[in-house]
């Protein structure tokens, strides 16, 4: 059991850049126990996506459906995710923390469903990594869109801060 004030043990950088997925998922269960009540079914990345497929019944409010809160902490975890494996391609072991996050509930979620985070610019891993090699710490814009079925059910956005070395 995790104890407060006690850091968990970082995941040792991949060889190669590329971060087993699936070992990533493992690894951020015990980082955060939270995570295994989420229901994530899948974690999948390509260059500049990350998406979790989820399941809803963990998430499930009163009403049956999905619950602002819970759905609210995922987007959140997922652009914590999208900044850390994209230091991790880059050989960087560095503290990532949330800075600014907002949501915009658009539908219900009425069954499982996918979170896709990405940047909100084009060029906002090109001016992360400018930022960190100039300033050594830095900050990026992603967006977070939750999809059931074709339908948009929720869009957040967060801030996502690179802490610098201690």
């Amino acid at each position: 059991m995790r104890e407060i004030g006690v850091p968990h043990p970082r995941l040792p950088l991949p060889a190669g850049g590329q971060d087993d997925m699936s070992a990533f998922l493992v690894w951020l269960g015990g980082a955060i126990p939270m995570v295994g009540a989420l229901g994530i079914r899948e974690m999948t990345r390509d260059d500049k996506r990350l998406t979790w497929q989820l399941a809803l019944t963990p998430s499930l409010n009163d009403k049956g459906t999905g619950f602002g809160g819970a759905l609210t902490a995922q987007t959140t975890l997922l652009g914590w995710c999208w900044t850390t494996l994209w230091l991790r391609r880059r050989g960087l072991a560095r503290d990532v923390v949330v800075a600014e996050a907002t949501q915009r509930f658009l539908a219900p979620v009425t069954g499982d469903y996918r979170l896709v985070c990405e940047p909100e610019a084009d060029d906002g891993p090109a001016s992360l990594a400018e930022r960190l090699e100039r300033r050594g710490k830095g900050r990026i814009a992603l967006v977070q869109r939750l999809w059931c079925g074709d339908t948009l059910c929720l869009e957040a956005r967060g801030d996502y801060a690179v802490l610098p070395e201690a």
